[in-house]
């Protein structure tokens, strides 16, 4: 036993490497903006719609990537599916305008469309039902990864040879880590084996009857607008508004991910200890959302901070909040329906989220062009609470049959 849990860990540490190449190729976008900006001379407005291509074909894809996971098995699923988005992060690099910058980044988007479902899926099979917040507070010290790497790398290859191998480089690694997942996967196999609980269409379609899994969706849609904000303008914001140049920004810019990583276990680590008490595990994930979406009211202050450093450490308080938000919210789709559903449940959860960045990315960047970042934080800051309100009066529905595996 003393090894058999190190050893479920380990193999997801593996596993949540994905996460992080899948972050580091769509992050490095943001950490190199102020230069594609420059040479193509887009607009605020113009970045949004570059957001949009990628946050378009995510939300498309998803829910068809989480049915082709749990159909197919996880190994198949995540090596075509961090291939693909490898290539496409390569592709970037050789870019000449906005309409192919708008390619690569709607063919990125499909790609990683798998991402979150396959780590919802490996997190079912390999962890523990209290752990499983736990795993996806790994999975976001993953993402946070990525995109705390982003900044430096970027700047890194930008001062030395330009912004476009560093696409070239960080979508090179994805092809390293495919090889390597497989080799693990054989040295630690699942409890349960690939296809053994695999999911037909009809009950993917039940499980779309099921009103729980409505109120997950339309609380993410809420709820991540703050996620989305500081993922893809944080750069900008602390060189526009706040002053610094693009070396202190992106200096800055991967403070908030550190906290991201203590916010994930944080939210993790309080539905864990809440169910070891007895608490039921949605119960545990709902009031640990409740804490957060308080702690995430403080976003409405972050413009209206004294400096580049001041501002870097509110937006780090409403990173911290939103990460150990999302830990619990994307684990209760594998608490009410069970492993057989847990890619494509989750991945109708990725895909509103991409909905929702695709409507918001042109909407945020309008209205910073005309406002600035004021409107957009205070909006960004009460949403969760709307987010909240939707999972607590939701929190006594029954779902339909076969709704579990």
């Amino acid at each position: 036993m003393s090894l058999r849990i190190p050893a479920r860990w380990a193999v997801m540490g593996v596993f949540i490497l994905s996460s992080a190449l899948n972050y580091l190729d769509r992050q490095i976008l943001a950490a190199l903006a102020p230069l594609l900006r420059e040479e193509f001379r887009l607009s605020n407005a113009d970045y949004g719609l570059v957001l949009t291509a990628f946050s378009v074909t995510y939300a498309l894809c998803s829910p068809g990537a989480g049915l082709l996971l749990d159909r197919f098995g996880l190994n198949r699923g995540i090596s075509v599916g961090v291939t693909a988005w490898s290539l496409a992060g390569m592709a970037t690099g050789f870019v000449r305008g906005l309409p192919e910058l708008v390619a690569c980044r709607a063919a990125l988007g499909a790609a990683e469309s798998c991402g979150v479902p396959a780590v919802a899926k490996a997190i079912h099979r390999y962890l523990l039902p209290a752990e499983r917040a736990l795993g996806n507070a790994l999975s976001q010290i993953g993402l946070s990864a990525g995109a705390i790497l982003a900044p430096p790398l970027a700047t890194w290859f930008a001062l030395r040879y330009g912004w476009r191998p560093a696409f070239v480089f960080t979508g090179a690694l994805g092809l390293i880590w495919v090889p390597l997942w497989l080799w693990v996967s054989k040295k630690a196999p699942p409890a349960e084996p690939e296809g053994a609980a695999a999911a037909t269409v009809r009950q993917a379609r039940l499980l779309l009857r099921d009103a729980r899994l409505w109120a997950f969706v339309a609380a993410n849609i809420l709820s991540m607008p703050v996620y989305t904000l500081w993922s893809n303008w944080t750069t900008l914001f602390l060189k526009d508004a706040q002053g610094a140049t693009l070396v202190e920004a992106n200096l800055l810019a991967p403070i908030p991910n550190f906290f991201a990583y203590a916010g994930g276990v944080a939210g993790g680590y309080l539905s864990l200890r809440w169910i070891r008490r007895g608490a039921a595990a949605l119960d545990a994930r709902r009031r640990a959302c409740m804490l957060s979406a308080a702690a995430m009211l403080a976003t409405a202050a972050v413009p209206y901070m004294p400096g580049p450093g001041w501002a870097a450490a509110a937006i780090s308080l409403s990173f911290f909040s939103i990460t150990a938000w999302s830990v619990n919210l994307y684990t209760m789709p594998l608490d009410a329906f069970g492993g057989r559903h847990a890619a494509f449940a989750v991945s109708l959860l990725t895909g509103a989220y991409g909905a929702m960045q695709a409507l918001a990315s042109p909407l945020i960047g309008a209205t910073i062009d005309r406002f600035g970042y004021g409107p957009v934080c205070v909006v960004a800051a009460v949403l969760p609470a709307a987010a909240y309100g939707i999972l607590h009066l939701t929190r006594n529905l029954r779902g339909c049959p076969l709704s579990r595996s």
